[in-house]
Parts: structure tokens; C-alpha cells; sequence
């Protein structure tokens, strides 16, 4: 492993190695062995300030038991593009399963601040919501009857509790639009039960804000958009992301660029209701249900 300036790729090749050996309950110190290195390369491994070359990222899956010949390539080319030279330019993570690596950044960030326009943010999803977002694309955007929806509500409910289940939460403010509350997203029961899902979220969580951007607002220079962006304290610089329906996710290091988003998320924030008066909007809706 040679030392290295902290990169996106090399941020996500340390936040997915340090997953798995969590997974397989090994410790820092039982890895560093199996690949003939100090402990403190491993965590530099995985605080994305070091690389490591292809044998010891094999030696590691080994380790760690992953069998998966596709979870197995995937490290594999993270591990690659951690130890090009820096590019510049949005990071498009177009290898399997991105969304693992998307969970990653989430559970890791000191402060999430999220834009979502016209549907509920992921991680703010009831049960039975997620259920009809995921319901609507089957037999569209993936074939009907398959294996693919029941995985996808199964990550996303695992992602949720990566984040509501931790011991320390990170700082959490979100914008949600008027008119994601009043969509008729599965029926008016889905609904209803989405809009109390919120309020117990903010009632049993106060490191999250929500905050409604109402319909009738002027000043809103990302409609129809939706950005995220994850800020790690100490422990590296901000990264934003957004999404896409039909390409990958695009996720931004540039610190010009990272500003550039914190700067509109905080002008749609600022003009968006208050928490205390995006409560009560909420639960005026959910009257109307």
C-alpha cells in the first residue's frame, strides 16, 4: 500500500473494504496481519488516505469470506481507480450495486443536507410508502415478478437502519416540496401513514429537520432536481451527489462545486417554512387524508 492524498475513489474503496471486515467481524489488526502490514495501514486503507494493490485487496476478500465473483470485481476496479491520479470532473459510479456505496457515504457523514423535489427522501420513507415508490416502477423500469423489487426494499429498509438504529446521528436537515406531500403516492391510507412517519421522525430524532418548500414560493433555482450533500467533519471534505433516472449518480469532490451546492441548498432552505410551521403543514395535510 503506498500513502495517498484522500480521494472520492479511494474514500469509497476504504468505506467498502471497512464494511466488509466489519461484516466479517474481523479486526484491523487480524487484517494488517494477513497482508503483512503495520495496523495503521489498514486504517489508512480505510480512511480512504491510502491505496492498496490488487494481491492485498484479494488477500483481504479472502479474509473476509466474500465469495460473490461480482462483489469480488467490483473491489477490485474501486481498487484501480483509487490508485489512478487524480481526475477532475463529476465521479460517476457506474459498478454494481453503487447503492451499497451511496449507503457508505450516508452512514459515515457528521451532517447530511438534502434537497428532494416531488417525493419523500429515501431515507425518510414509511414501510408502506417505499413499497408503493418501488411498486410504480416494477414492470417499467424492471422486469414484473422478479427478485429486483424485493431486494430494493429490502436495502432501502437496511439503509434506514444504518441510520435511525446508530448511536450517534448525524445532523440531518432536509427539504421536502409541497406538493411530495400531497402526491397520491399508493392511496390516501399510504399516505396518511407517510405523514405521521415524519412527524414521529422528527418527534424521536432532533438531530433531523424537515422543512416544506411550499408550491407558491418564489426563488427556487433547482426545480425539478434534487441534490444531497454529505459533509464528514474532520474526516475528509464534503461530497455531493445527485441522481439521475437514467444514467449513474454523479458524485462531486471539487470544492468549487461542493460550495456551489451548499450555496443553493442553503437560499431554498432559508426561503422554506420553518420546522415548527413545516409540522404543522404536515399534520394539517394528514387531517385532510
Amino acid at each position: 500500500m503506498a500513502q495517498a492524498r484522500q480521494t472520492f475513489e479511494r474514500r469509497q474503496l476504504g468505506l467498502t473494504m471497512r464494511r466488509l471486515r466489519d461484516a466479517a467481524g474481523k479486526t484491523q489488526s487480524v487484517a494488517a496481519e494477513a497482508i503483512g502490514k503495520a495496523r495503521s495501514r489498514v486504517v489508512q486503507l480505510e480512511d480512504g488516505t491510502a491505496t492498496a494493490s490488487e494481491a492485498d485487496l484479494t488477500t483481504l476478500l479472502d479474509l473476509y469470506g466474500v465469495a460473490d465473483e461480482t462483489e469480488r470485481a467490483t473491489v477490485v476496479d474501486l481498487g484501480a481507480q483509487a490508485r489512478r491520479r487524480e481526475r477532475r470532473g463529476p465521479h460517476y459510479d457506474v459498478l454494481p450495486d453503487s447503492y451499497l456505496r451511496l449507503a457508505d457515504l450516508e452512514s459515515s457523514a457528521t451532517e447530511i443536507n438534502c434537497l428532494e423535489q416531488g417525493i419523500i427522501p429515501g431515507l425518510l420513507q414509511s414501510p408502506y410508502y417505499l413499497r408503493a415508490v418501488f411498486g410504480e416502477a416494477e414492470g417499467v423500469l424492471w422486469k414484473r415478478g422478479g427478485k429486483e423489487i424485493t431486494e430494493r426494499i429490502e436495502f432501502r429498509e437496511h439503509r434506514q437502519a444504518r441510520i435511525w438504529e446508530a448511536s450517534k446521528q448525524p445532523i440531518m436537515r432536509y427539504v421536502i416540496t409541497e406538493d411530495a406531500l400531497r402526491a397520491n403516492m399508493g392511496s390516501p391510507e399510504v399516505m396518511h401513514q407517510q405523514l405521521t412517519h415524519l412527524l414521529k421522525l422528527m418527534e424521536e430524532h432532533p438531530s433531523l429537520t424537515i422543512r416544506v418548500l411550499e408550491t407558491t414560493m418564489y426563488g427556487n433555482p433547482l426545480r425539478g432536481t434534487s441534490l444531497t450533500v454529505f459533509a464528514f467533519a474532520t474526516r475528509g471534505a464534503p461530497i455531493g451527489y445527485a441522481t439521475a433516472a437514467f444514467s449513474p449518480s454523479a458524485y462531486f469532490d471539487d470544492e468549487d462545486e461542493v460550495a456551489g451546492m451548499l450555496r443553493v441548498f442553503h437560499h431554498i432552505w432559508e426561503r422554506s417554512l420553518s420546522r415548527i410551521d413545516s409540522q404543522m403543514m404536515i399534520e394539517g395535510i394528514a387531517k385532510e387524508l
